[in-house]
Order: C-alpha cells, then sequence, then structure tokens
C-alpha cells in the first residue's frame, strides 16, 4: 500500500486544502501527519512542542510519516518541516512527492501574524524566510513534481497536479 500522492512545502503552500481537494477528486482519503501526532498525543502540534521540544515532535512526525507511507493509500500530506528529517527524506523516496512552492509574501499573507504555527512565533516573516530558505532544497530533493502555488486557487493547483501525473477524475 502506498499514498496516490503526497504533498509536501512550507506553511501557507496550501498542503491541507490541496490535499482534501485531490481527496475529493481522487475519491479516497485524505490524511495529514500533523493530525496524527495529535491524535496519537492527544494534544496540538503547538502542545507537543511546548511540552516535550521540538526534537520530540520530530521522532512522532517522523514514526506518523513512515506508517502513513506504508498504511494509507490516498493523499497524504505532510508537516512543513517532516522533510528535514533525514529518516523522512529517505522514507519518501519511490513516492510521487508534489513540493507545493510558494513565495515568501503569499506564505506570510496565508499564515497571517496571528499564527498558532510553533515555529512561527514572533517575527513571523523572517522566521519563514529563514524556514522558506532552509528547507526549499529539501523539498526540491524529495519532490517529484513542484507547483508554484501562488496566485492559484486549490482547484487550479489540483488540476496542475492531476494533470502532471497522469491521473484521471
Amino acid at each position: 500500500m502506498s499514498p496516490r500522492v503526497v504533498l509536501v512545502g512550507p506553511p501557507g503552500a496550501g498542503k491541507t486544502t490541496v490535499a482534501a481537494e485531490l481527496g475529493r477528486r481522487l475519491g479516497v482519503a485524505v490524511r495529514d501527519t500533523d493530525a496524527d501526532v495529535e491524535a496519537r498525543e492527544a494534544m496540538t502540534v503547538q502542545d507537543v512542542f511546548v511540552t516535550h521540544g521540538e526534537a520530540r515532535f520530530r521522532e512522532l512526525e517522523r514514526d506518523a510519516v513512515r506508517e502513513a507511507l506504508s498504511t494509507h493509500d490516498g493523499v497524504l500530506a505532510l508537516g512543513g518541516g517532516a522533510v528535514t528529517t533525514d529518516a523522512v527524506r529517505r522514507s519518501l523516496d519511490g513516492h510521487r512527492v508534489v513540493f507545493l512552492d510558494v513565495s515568501l509574501t503569499e506564505s506570510a499573507a496565508r499564515v497571517g501574524l496571528g499564527t498558532s504555527r510553533p515555529l512561527l512565533l514572533g517575527n513571523v516573516r523572517g522566521t519563514l524566510k529563514k524556514l522558506m530558505d532552509d528547507r526549499r532544497p529539501l523539498y526540491t530533493q524529495v519532490a517529484t513534481l513542484t507547483v508554484v502555488t501562488d496566485g492559484l486557487s486549490p482547484e487550479q493547483v489540483a488540476d496542475h497536479i492531476l494533470t502532471e501525473l497522469g491521473e484521471t477524475t
């Protein structure tokens, strides 16, 4: 069993929204590894960060990604930082991975300043820039397809992904 498509990208790229659109069109279940971690720990991602720290969150995330890759056959959305873990990047090898890329301006507008994302507290725009600069090579490394989402609706992004992957709905 393997996901039809795995979505990766920075905060604000549209992973959750596009995953839902792809799942609807393909008639398959959608899974989000952040939601898997939250269900397992019975707390939000932000609370996991605060209570246990980023290192523990990344371990939980790694386990959630591995499990989802081997048991889920729908659309899978990974948390924005999942690719920072070597084991996650290795686990993605051989899967259809779509990097949803987004500009800093668009990401900041989508994420907003009142974010509940634990790594974006404080200077949201500056932190986003650093995260995107650090992670972009990792997203590119694991991707089989890159789609820039700036100015596109989730439906347009899904159209592009389905066309490029040769999927019909």
